[in-house]
């Protein structure tokens, strides 16, 4: 299926378990490879300011599985940064590749899974604060923190689990026991009530706080790849999981991270009603991928 805008041409590939929508602004007159910016779970709609920047680029962008257009054909299949890294390869294989690469929390480390199983499909890849729980020096009480999230959304739903979401990726210095035990805050401080619906099937609360920041890339895989990796840090995101997770990254790559303006969102410009500094972010994203 093919819908086309004044600029943007959207389709839905089929992939095991799925079906992706995805987007492609082409510019036909670029000697660039195509830019692809992807997050996770963070749809498409959330790159369209970044997007404006490089309408000198050929741009891709695209719904991860269980994220708003992009459906689960099996509800129970697992979701992890293998099967994303499988998807992101369709798609690149569908626009033609390779492609540079600007990944984002969650996305970032679904690059880094492709990139040491695909490393053919990228030239650059900047990876920004991926949440890697795995790599941090307190990962035992990390990946508690984070499983925790999932037992409260399956006790008492998405909001006390979103709460508990909030608190644990703004949390400033290495996780503890005592950390990671506290219990999740009432929904009522980040403006949600507390009621809870019943519903057990959103993918990042029910599947991914799982299998993304626990997973361990293949570090060795991507070191030997020809791709160019880019570990990615927001200067006022010193101190969280994210942060943390680049620094830890570049660390197992032998290099030093990228300093972005501004934070996790900082190239947002009011998308999910959060904004950064999409001007000064755009601006360092141009200047890393040269």
């Amino acid at each position: 299926m093919t819908t086309t805008t004044t600029q943007t041409t959207t389709r839905t590939i089929d992939v095991p378990g799925a079906t992706l929508t995805y987007d492609v602004r082409r510019n036909e007159r670029s000697p660039e490879p195509p830019l692809m910016l992807i997050g996770a779970p963070m749809a498409a709609a959330g790159f369209a300011t970044l997007a404006s920047y490089f309408g000198d680029r050929t741009l891709v962008t695209y719904d991860p599985r269980g994220s708003e257009r992009s459906v689960l054909t099996d509800p129970a299949s697992r979701v992890d940064p293998d099967v994303h890294a499988d998807d992101i390869h369709a798609v690149i294989q569908a626009v033609g590749g390779p492609v540079d690469l600007f990944a984002s929390s969650g996305g970032a480390i679904n690059a880094l899974a492709l990139v040491a199983k695909y490393p053919q499909d990228v030239r650059t890849v900047v990876a920004h604060e991926p949440p890697l729980a795995s790599a941090v020096p307190d990962r035992e009480h990390a990946l508690a923190a984070c499983r925790a999230i999932h037992e409260t959304y399956q006790r008492k739903g998405a909001a006390f689990a979103m709460s508990h979401f909030m608190a644990v990726v703004s949390h400033q210095g290495p996780f503890t026991a005592e950390v990671a035990a506290q219990p999740a805050p009432d929904p009522a401080m980040f403006g949600m009530p507390a009621e809870d619906d019943g519903d057990r099937s959103d993918v990042m609360l029910g599947k991914t706080i799982l299998t993304i920041p626990s997973y361990e890339p293949d570090w060795n895989a991507i070191r030997k790849a020809n791709a160019r990796v880019v570990l990615a840090a927001g200067e006022e995101s010193e101190g969280v999981l994210a942060y943390r997770g680049a620094v830890a990254a570049a660390e197992r790559l032998g290099t030093q991270p990228a300093i972005f303006p501004s934070h996790h969102g900082g190239f947002l410009g009011g998308e999910y009603g959060q904004s950064g500094q999409p001007d000064a972010f755009a601006a360092k994203l141009r200047e890393v991928l040269g």
